[in-house]
């Protein structure tokens, strides 16, 4: 992972809210600016241009860094579902497996960039807050690059995730709240002794932009495996904190500012009980919102800003989806041979209710980004398979 460097173009980090222009520096907490007013902002690489062509294979040149792929991150499959485009009324429907990502999750696109960021500035040990697939991700990027990893994670952390972060030799550390994870990496953070993935700010930003930049890439694979004359309309993500609802909706906009697009594809966001949707009611979106699902990937009582400021630019919506719901549709997904985990099967059941709402037409050429897959989720059983005797 070395010779790699920040791509030239790259002139500055921008705040996604008020537009200041920064140095290229790493902002842990976002835009001084807005921090200042109270108002925690995420910052993005800020492009002074971007190409006018683009090269299929290799995507990666249009990131913050392309120096990969590493593990073979990218370049992840465009699966056709149209017993499902039927069944739920739209022209077409597909999915984009980031589950075929080598630690199962889209994280690994965040991870590869991070963790050149992180090279590149001297940093010796990484650090994320995290639960699941964040840490999993991060934990085999660091081992990859050769740097110490340190994941802050909670009691309840899932075993299938807690094996594989030590199993890449990432040291696990758990505080008793989420909470106290953040403030965990503040301090270390702060002292410059961890170089941090994630966000520890309450209210929060987003995670590290460089590693943010890389979800971009979604955006432009989704342009090369697209069909030019019927490109996708409406794309739905599941949604926590918006890193990946951000960085797709930046993508598009980066393809139509190159030309490549004439429009820009609506990016909606699926939750798992209503943060988003009370802040389009009204509510302040650094208030706390809180809520209980197993949709732990797509879990957490904040909202950050990117997360709205992507379904503005794109004329994006929000869908709230019951957890029952959310079950069936994990099975109906499996059925057509994606075994996804149930925050990822989440897109599936905001897709009907947006369908149901006529936010999604009947013309539409729909996405699912299908986050991770169902294998890291812990399946316990309170029955015996059945015995056939064979004698």
């Amino acid at each position: 992972m070395s010779g790699t460097s920040l791509n030239l173009y790259i002139t500055g980090m921008n705040c996604i809210r008020c537009g200041t222009s920064h140095p290229i520096a790493d902002y842990f907490e976002g835009c001084p600016a807005c921090l200042a007013e109270g108002f925690p902002t995420s910052v993005a690489p800020h492009y002074e241009e971007v190409p006018h062509t683009y090269d299929r294979d290799h995507p990666e040149t249009w990131l913050a860094y392309s120096g990969g792929p590493f593990l073979g991150e990218g370049r992840t499959p465009l699966v056709a579902l149209p017993k499902l485009a039927e069944e739920i009324g739209v022209r077409a429907l597909f999915a984009k497996n980031e589950s075929a990502n080598p630690t199962g999750s889209h994280k690994d696109r965040m991870s590869a960039l991070f963790v050149q960021r992180a090279k590149e500035v001297g940093a010796t040990t990484v650090a994320a807050a995290s639960s699941g697939n964040a840490g999993v991700s991060l934990a085999a990027y660091a081992a990859h690059a050769g740097l110490r990893c340190v994941v802050v994670t909670t009691p309840k952390m899932s075993g299938n995730w807690r094996r594989a972060v030590e199993m890449h030799g990432a040291e696990l550390i758990a505080t008793a709240t989420p909470e106290e994870r953040w403030e965990l990496i503040r301090r270390k953070s702060v002292a410059g002794e961890w170089y941090p993935a994630t966000n520890y700010l309450t209210p929060p930003v987003g995670s590290n932009p460089f590693g943010v930049d890389g979800y971009r890439a979604i955006a432009l694979e989704l342009y090369g495996q697209c069909d030019a004359d019927a490109p996708p309309t409406d794309i739905i993500v599941p949604t926590a904190r918006g890193d990946i609802l951000w960085g797709i909706a930046r993508g598009y906009l980066d393809l139509k500012k190159a030309g490549l697009v004439p429009a820009v594809p609506k990016v909606h966001a699926v939750e798992p009980f209503p943060r988003i949707a009370r802040v389009f009611d009204g509510a302040d979106l650094r208030g706390d919102f809180p809520g209980e699902s197993k949709m732990a990937s797509i879990g957490g009582s904040t909202v950050t800003y990117q997360a709205l400021e992507a379904l503005r630019l794109t004329g994006g919506s929000t869908a709230t989806v019951d957890e029952a719901a959310v079950i069936s549709d994990q099975r109906k997904l499996a059925q057509a041979g994606l075994y996804a985990e149930l925050s990822s099967a989440a897109a599936l059941s905001g897709l009907r209710q947006l369908v149901r709402e006529r936010t999604v037409s009947s013309e539409a050429h729909v996405v699912l980004v299908v986050t991770s897959h169902g294998y890291k989720e812990d399946a316990r059983y309170d029955h015996p398979l059945p015995l056939v005797s064979v004698g």
